[in-house]
C-alpha cells in the first residue's frame, strides 16, 4: 500500500549523500526531489529524471522558504489535498514497537500516517518524530498532541498560511496552525533518523546557520511569538524555547459517522531479520 499524498524532498548541494533519497528508494517509496536548476546536472546523475523537479529561481538566499512554497503550490496544481514535504538528510524510517525502533523497508508507513490523520477534521499538520528523541528505555504514546513537527510534514493544502521567514520555519508554521485552534500529530509510531543540523554539508548550512546563526534562529521565533517564545542557553548553544501548554486546549474532532474496526491493523507489515541495509 503507498501513500496516498505526493512527497517532495527539497535538496540542495547534496547530489553525492542524497540520504533521504536513498532511504525512499530503498523503501521503493514513490517520491520527488527538488533542486534548484544549476544542479540540475548533477542531481540527474544520480537520480531518475522523472523524479527530479526543477525550482524557477536559484539562490535566492532565503533558506529553503521560498522552495517549501513552491511544493506546496505545485502539490495544489496538481489537484492534491495534501502534501509530504521532507529534510533531505534522512537515513532512515522507523517503526516504533514494544519499545523497539525497527528500521522501515515500506511506504506503508506515510499511509498509516495519512490514513490516522484523517480521523480527524481538525489537523492540518502531522509528521513524524525523530528517533533520537524516542529512547527504549522509556515508554512514549503513540503521538503526542498539539507540538512541533520537524523535518517530515504532512501539510492540509488549504491552510491559509504558507511558510514565512529565514528558521525555524517548521515551528512557526505549526505554532500559527495551533494558534488558530487547530491540532497537530506528532507520531511516535513511525520516526525518522535524521542527520543533525550542521553536520551535513549543503543544505541551509552555509547560508543560514553559520556564525551566530543559532542565536539568530532563537531571536527571529521569539520575534514572531513573543507570547510563547523565550531563548535560552541549552545543550552548549542558544535554543528557543517554546510554550506548547497553551494549546492544551485543541482537542481532536473525530470526523463524522467514522467506522473504525476493532482489530489492529499492521497494513501488511512484517517484522523480518535483515543482515544488511544497502
Amino acid at each position: 500500500m503507498k501513500n496516498k499524498y505526493p512527497i517532495y524532498v527539497i535538496s540542495k548541494g547534496r547530489w553525492e549523500s542524497r540520504l533521504t533519497s536513498k532511504a525512499l528508494e530503498r523503501m521503493k517509496a514513490e517520491y520527488r526531489i527538488v533542486v534548484e536548476p544549476q544542479e540540475y546536472d548533477n542531481y540527474a546523475k544520480y537520480i531518475d529524471k522523472k523524479k527530479i523537479l526543477v525550482l524557477p529561481f536559484s539562490n535566492l538566499g532565503q533558506g529553503s522558504i521560498p522552495a517549501r512554497n513552491w511544493v506546496w503550490e505545485h502539490s495544489i496544481s496538481e489537484k492534491s489535498k495534501k502534501h509530504w514535504i521532507l529534510d533531505d538528510n534522512i537515513y532512515d524510517f522507523y517503526r516504533l514497537n514494544k519499545n523497539k525502533r525497527h528500521i522501515v523497508q515500506t511506504p506503508v508507513i506515510f499511509r498509516c500516517c495519512e490514513d490516522f490523520t484523517e480521523r480527524y477534521e481538525n489537523v492540518p499538520i502531522s509528521g513524524m518524530n525523530y528517533r533520537f528523541f524516542v529512547v527504549a528505555t522509556e515508554k512514549y504514546p503513540p503521538f503526542y498532541l498539539n507540538t512541533r513537527v520537524y523535518s517530515c510534514i504532512l501539510i492540509d493544502n488549504s491552510i491559509k498560511h504558507r511558510w514565512r521567514g529565514r528558521y525555524n520555519e517548521d515551528t512557526d508554521l505549526c505554532l500559527r496552525v495551533l494558534k488558530d485552534g487547530f491540532c497537530t500529530i506528532l507520531f511516535n509510531a513511525f520516526l525518522i533518523e535524521k542527520a543533525a543540523t550542521m553536520r551535513l554539508k549543503g543544505g541551509n548550512t552555509d547560508e543560514l546557520y553559520a556564525g551566530d546563526g543559532r542565536l539568530k534562529m532563537a531571536k527571529s521565533l521569539q520575534e514572531q511569538h513573543p507570547d510563547i517564545c523565550t531563548i535560552t542557553w541549552k545543550f552548549n548553544r542558544w535554543q528557543h524555547q517554546v510554550n506548547y501548554d497553551v494549546f492544551k486546549k485543541n482537542k481532536l474532532i473525530r470526523i463524522k459517522d467514522l467506522k473504525l474496526r476493532n482489530i489492529i491493523n499492521n497494513y501488511g507489515m512484517q517484522l523480518k531479520e535483515i543482515k544488511k541495509c544497502q
